[in-house]
Formats: C-alpha cells, structure tokens, sequence
C-alpha cells in the first residue's frame, strides 16, 4: 500500500528519532493513506512560509510479526490511548498504531477534554459523528526498516 509523509523537508530515510514527544500515538513516523489528506496536511507548512514536501512509500507487512494497535472509529480506547500518549504516560510496545487522526475540529473536541470542560462521554458524543481520517504511526525503527520503502519526494 502507499502511504505519505508531509513535512518542510524531504524524507527519504525515515526514523523515529525525529519524532515529538506527546503526539496522537506516541513518538514515531507518521502516514496516511489518504493522499488528499497528506496534501492538505502539507499546506500548514506553506502557510509558515516553509517548503512542503509530500514523501511517497510503499508499505508492505506480514501482520503476524509485529505488534499492531488499530482504532476502528473514535471511541473509548482511541480516546485513552491519545489521552495517555499526550501525557506522556504510554508504556505499551507496539510497532505500529493505525486509527483516525486528531483533525481541527477533533482536537477541539480534545482540547476541551483535556482540559477538563468536557466529561469523557459528552467527548465521545461529539465525536461518534466524526468520520476518522486515517493515520499510521510506525513506532520501531525495526519495522520501518523491514517494511517501508522509499519511492519519492515532491515539493509542493
């Protein structure tokens, strides 16, 4: 499957050192399978009058051999993952995690969550309506050396 990667710079050997702390799903090397939502993401640099890059991979993997975490829609556990990763609290081992990503009107939605304004069933209310876009997050250098190859960079 191909997957992309956005960012103010060219990827071509992707790693997790790179990474942030405290993100969605952890530290790691995050994609989407949705081109238009790689694009999109992209422009946020071009709007900090940065370059943005679309970087292009294929990505093959024998599910059995590795340790895998998929959310399905926003709900509960996609909720405590996010809330636990965030705050630096996540212990588990996963090689890679695949579920919705956070867009502008789900991180609002968090956002109030965190800060305590919204309970976590008035949080999950509002978002049972919200169609996840997709993101993956490759959380082991293993697995992206094993997995993920390289096939371009576009500036945008």
């Amino acid at each position: 499957m191909k997957l992309y990667h956005s960012s103010d710079v060219s990827v071509a050997t992707p790693d997790i050192l790179h990474s942030r702390n405290y993100l969605d799903f952890g530290k790691g090397f995050y994609m989407t399978s949705i081109y238009e939502q790689a694009v999109k993401y992209a422009q946020r640099f071009l709007r900090r009058q940065k370059e943005a890059w679309l970087s292009t991979y294929e990505f093959k993997f024998e599910p059995l051999e590795w340790k895998i975490k998929k959310f399905d829609c926003y709900d509960k556990d996609w909720l405590n993952f996010i809330a636990n990763c965030r705050a630096g609290k996540d212990n588990s081992d996963f090689d890679i995690v695949i579920g919705g990503i956070a867009n502008d009107k789900v991180i609002q939605t968090l956002d109030r969550y965190f800060e305590g304004e919204l309970s976590e069933n008035e949080t999950l209310g509002l978002l049972k309506y919200e169609r996840p876009n997709i993101q993956y997050c490759i959380r082991s250098q293993r697995m992206i050396d094993e997995c993920l190859k390289y096939i371009e960079s576009k500036q945008l």
